[in-house]
C-alpha cells in the first residue's frame, strides 16, 4: 500500500478507482444512462475555479447522426473509438462566461468590469477554468464506475464550426466514456516519481 494510500481520507478502493489503478481506455462497451451522464456533471461542478467562474460546457453526442459528424473531425486513431463508445462528451468553454457573473458571483460583480475590457484576459481564464474542470469531469466519470478516454487528436476549430457555430464556445477536448472494451489499455506509463516534479521552499 502506498503513502498516498495511507495517508487519504478515501478508502483504498476509492483511491484505486480514482486515481492508481483508472487508466485511459481506447475501447469500450456497456452503456451510459442519461442519468450517469447527468450524475458525471452534478459532480463535476462542485470542483473550483476562478470567482466561480464555471467555464465548462458539455456536449453529450449520442445519436449516430451527431456521432458521425463529430468522427468526421477527429483524428484516424480516434475515429472508430469515439464512433462505438456508449457515449462521447465534446468539452469546450463559454467564451463570454463572465456575463453570466450576476449568477455565479453576484456578492463581487464589480469584478466584472476587468474581464470586460480585456478579450485576452477573459478568453485565458475561461480557457484555463475549463480545463481545471475537465480534470474533475475525468474523475466524475471514473467515480461513477467507469473508463474515461479523453482526446485532443481532433480538429477542434472544425468541431467549433460543425457544433457551435455561434461562435461562443470552444472546444478543447473530446471524451470517450464506459465500461472498458476488450484490449482497452496499453502498457502502462511511466509515472515521474514525487521526487522528480516536488521541490519544498
Amino acid at each position: 500500500m502506498s503513502i498516498a494510500h495511507q495517508e487519504a481520507a478515501l478508502d483504498a478502493a476509492a483511491v484505486d478507482a480514482l486515481f492508481v489503478e483508472a487508466r485511459t481506455a481506447n475501447t469500450f462497451t456497456g452503456e451510459v444512462t442519461d442519468e450517469q451522464a447527468q450524475a458525471i456533471y452534478e459532480l463535476t461542478k462542485f470542483g473550483p475555479t476562478a470567482f466561480n467562474n464555471q467555464p465548462l460546457r458539455i456536449t453529450y453526442v449520442r445519436s449516430a447522426e451527431a456521432r458521425e459528424r463529430l468522427v468526421a473531425h477527429m483524428m484516424p486513431g480516434n475515429q472508430e473509438k469515439t464512433r462505438t463508445a456508449p457515449l462521447v462528451a465534446v468539452l469546450a468553454f463559454d467564451a463570454e462566461w463572465h456575463e453570466k457573473w450576476d449568477e455565479f458571483l453576484p456578492a463581487a460583480l464589480r469584478a466584472k468590469a476587468m474581464f470586460d475590457g480585456d478579450e485576452s484576459l477573459r478568453y485565458g481564464t475561461g480557457r484555463d477554468n475549463a480545463h481545471l474542470q475537465a480534470g474533475y469531469f475525468i474523475l466524475a466519470v471514473r467515480a461513477l464506475g467507469f473508463a474515461a478516454g479523453p482526446m485532443t487528436g481532433a480538429d477542434f476549430a472544425g468541431i467549433d464550426a460543425e457544433f457551435f457555430p455561434e461562435g461562443g464556445r470552444k472546444s478543447f477536448l473530446v471524451v470517450n466514456i464506459g465500461l472498458p472494451g476488450a484490449d482497452a489499455f496499453g502498457p502502462a506509463k511511466t509515472k515521474f516519481a514525487f521526487e522528480d516534479v516536488v521541490e519544498t521552499l
